[in-house]
């Protein structure tokens, strides 16, 4: 079994930052990744990116090229390909690489697996050729394609991310149809004090819609009942706006309202989560280093609550100054004289959240769709089902899995949880605390027997 005093699990900005600097701090470090190159979602393919690539993509995505050479440090091991599928709380990790398993354990652990986008269902989501915003980035940043005829629907700045990378690239999407209306802007003004704090940030979202304005791309805002037209593939996007129904042909729709915190881990790890209204997800229950409610365990980054790239790096940083403290290598005083710095720069990077979080919520439609909507992909389970349970008594999502398996599919409820948990709140009258999440258990992967069954012969 191999030994470390960290492990961490997922090579984004905050598992890269967290573990060169931990390295930097005397500290053996194994960091799991499940892709074949460091990054994570917004610096994937970064280390093999061309010039022309770069250019599309623009300085946001270069901004990752040092952290993914500081996982050069002494004492740092990177394994890529490495799928973990089941951790204990020692925590000893077990994960499958290349076909076999194998297990590590560490005196530290480290949760750094990002976010994943918020199901947006909606009639017509699971035809061929549509996809969610970051699908539409993969896409780009890994194999330089970007979709002809595409339509962004949904609400976040991402969308006006992906649509200007399109007009960079050449092929500029047809429309941005948004969710998000005037009431929404009007509600996040109160926020405006820390949106001015983080000036930076804001004047990127600028910079980014006066961009597609310059290119022309349509812009419908406050746009309801969207639905996705079509027969073996997506063709148009229905949707109304201020009264009046419009129709936009499109071959590819890019869906996307917002991403939360991948938990899969933490839950079922048993880690204290709580419902955040701001954020309208689930969230670890964090101290200000980032350590939940297990001592040995730590989350940093967009998986402890939505916090962008950079602000990432910076608390994949603080845990890392944590830990070593927490072993011996580093001294309290010289801790926080470190972190002084770290905590100034995350609270700028932080500062316009309050507001992007309020002028971008959630489409409603897709929160607590209609009847016929499959919310489930995995076992094809309809929002009426859901209903229906709840009229039966079904009270929380756990429950459901005895009703109708919902949750129970290859995903085990990532794509389907925040929905699922949504409807059952509104059928209830309950609130979303009260409602709860999917109990996930281990394996959290999908993991062979052979591979199971290997495992002690190897280690």
């Amino acid at each position: 079994m191999t030994e470390a005093d960290l492990i961490v699990i997922g090579a984004g900005p905050a598992g890269m930052a967290a573990a060169a600097e931990a390295a930097g701090r005397g500290l053996s470090v194994l960091l799991l990744d499940e892709q074949p190159r460091p990054g994570g979602q917004i610096y994937r393919d970064l280390g093999r990116s061309d010039a022309t690539r770069r250019d599309i993509l623009g300085r946001d995505y270069t901004h990752g090229a040092p952290l993914i050479a500081g996982l050069g440090a002494d004492g740092l091991t990177h394994l890529a390909g490495a799928t973990v599928w089941r951790v204990d709380p020692g925590p000893v990790v077990a994960y499958s690489r290349a076909g076999y398993a194998a297990q590590a354990r560490g005196k530290r652990l480290l949760i750094a697996t990002g976010a994943i986008e918020r199901p947006m269902p909606i009639p017509g989501w699971t035809l061929p050729g549509v996809m969610t915003a970051g699908a539409g980035q993969i896409l780009l940043k890994a194999s330089g394609l970007v979709a002809e005829r595409a339509v962004l629907a949904g609400s976040g700045p991402l969308l006006y991310l992906l649509a200007v990378h399109m007009v960079r690239a050449g092929t500029p999407p047809v429309a941005l149809v948004e969710t998000q209306g005037r009431r929404d802007l009007a509600a996040a003004m109160r926020h405006l004090g820390g949106a001015a704090l983080g000036a930076a940030m804001m004047a990127k979202g600028a910079a980014l819609l006066a961009q597609l304005r310059h290119a022309g791309v349509p812009r419908f805002t406050g746009a309801e009942a969207l639905r996705i037209a079509g027969g073996a593939h997506a063709e148009a996007l229905h949707f109304r706006v201020r009264g009046q129904d419009r129709q936009i042909a499109a071959g590819t729709v890019f869906l996307h309202h917002g991403v939360v915190p991948n938990t899969q881990i933490g839950r079922a790890l048993d880690l204290t989560h709580d419902w955040s209204a701001r954020q309208a997800a689930f969230l670890p229950r964090l101290d200000r280093w980032g350590r939940s409610s297990h001592p040995s365990i730590f989350v940093a980054g967009d998986g402890g609550g939505i916090i962008g790239a950079r602000a990432a790096a910076l608390s994949g940083r603080l845990a890392a100054l944590e830990i070593a403290r927490d072993l011996g290598a580093l001294r309290e005083g010289d801790r926080d004289l470190a972190a002084r710095p770290l905590r100034l720069s995350a609270r700028i990077e932080t500062a316009a959240r309050a507001f992007l979080d309020r002028a971008y919520p959630p489409f409603a439609g897709a929160l607590c769709p209609d009847d016929d909507t499959i919310i489930c992909r995995c076992e094809e389970l309809r929002a009426g089902t859901l209903r229906r349970h709840a009229a039966l008594g079904c009270l929380g999502p756990n429950q459901t899995k005895a009703f109708s398996r919902a949750g129970m599919g290859p995903c085990q409820g990532r794509y389907c949880a925040a929905t699922v948990s949504a409807l059952l709140a509104a059928e209830t009258g309950r609130t979303m605390a009260e409602t709860g999440s999917y109990r996930i258990r281990f394996p959290i992967k999908p993991v062979t027997l052979a591979e199971i069954a290997a495992l002690d012969q190897r280690e």
